[in-house]
């Protein structure tokens, strides 16, 4: 939902009446006020001002929660609007894609995941990360579509592969070396350092990408990243 977001809060932001375009999308989503106050826990009459320019325009903080309010209570009617939109939540193939709305440094993503460097940790502080990719490895397998390959990367190349469900490390590590474009950082989730295969590190090594591994959850992790 991350792109229909950066939309309504672009169209927001930058309007002239910032008021109207809440209402506008309220309105394409067929909610109420009413409906939407609750949910935001304000009340009606804010809401009112709010569109009607009554109130100072909306800052980002308020912006973000009326934009995850209506996304949310689509999602609870089974998507209609967004579906509609022709915009879905892409949980395809396997992965999920999340890009940053800020840019982080390689030792801090790492510091977040309380990951271990495993291979070119000089190269760490020198990458930049604008998202993560979470991939299972299991279900990839299975799922995954050549169509999707472009997909992994979200709107840049710079960012995290986070690989869940690995078994040893190699087949994640063959398969970004075998692939045409490279993901920043690469993070293998759920192992131990001793359980994981001496290649995967090699094939990091020569292909100059650093190699993390973390054991932290993956909702604990997951909510951390998606502050950014």
């Amino acid at each position: 939902m991350e792109k229909l977001a950066r939309i309504i809060a672009g169209e927001i932001v930058t309007s002239a009446d910032p008021g109207g375009t809440m209402k506008k999308w309220r309105e394409i989503f067929e909610i109420t006020q009413g409906e939407l106050a609750g949910s935001m826990h304000v009340s009606a009459s804010t809401i009112s001002d709010y569109e009607s320019n009554r109130r100072e325009s909306p800052g980002i903080k308020v912006v973000k929660r009326f934009i995850d309010t209506v996304i949310k209570i689509d999602k609870e009617r089974g998507y209609p609007v967004i579906q509609k939109l022709g915009i879905q939540e892409q949980k395809t193939g396997g992965f999920e894609v999340h890009d940053f709305s800020t840019i982080l440094g390689g030792i801090d993503f790492a510091k977040l995941l309380e990951a271990t460097i495993l291979s070119n940790e000089d190269q760490v502080e020198k990458k930049k990360v604008y998202g993560y990719t979470l991939i299972d490895s299991l279900k990839i397998i299975t799922d995954f579509q050549y169509s999707d390959f472009q997909k992994l990367y979200g709107s840049i190349s710079e960012r995290a592969f986070i690989f869940t469900h690995v078994t040893s490390g190699r087949s994640p590590m063959i398969a970004i070396k075998l692939a045409p474009i490279k993901p920043s950082l690469v993070v293998v989730h759920g192992l131990k350092k001793k359980d994981l295969d001496p290649l995967a590190i090699k094939i990091a090594e020569k292909e100059k990408i650093p190699l993390l591994l973390t054991e932290m959850d993956v909702p604990k992790m997951k909510e951390a990243l998606n502050k950014y």
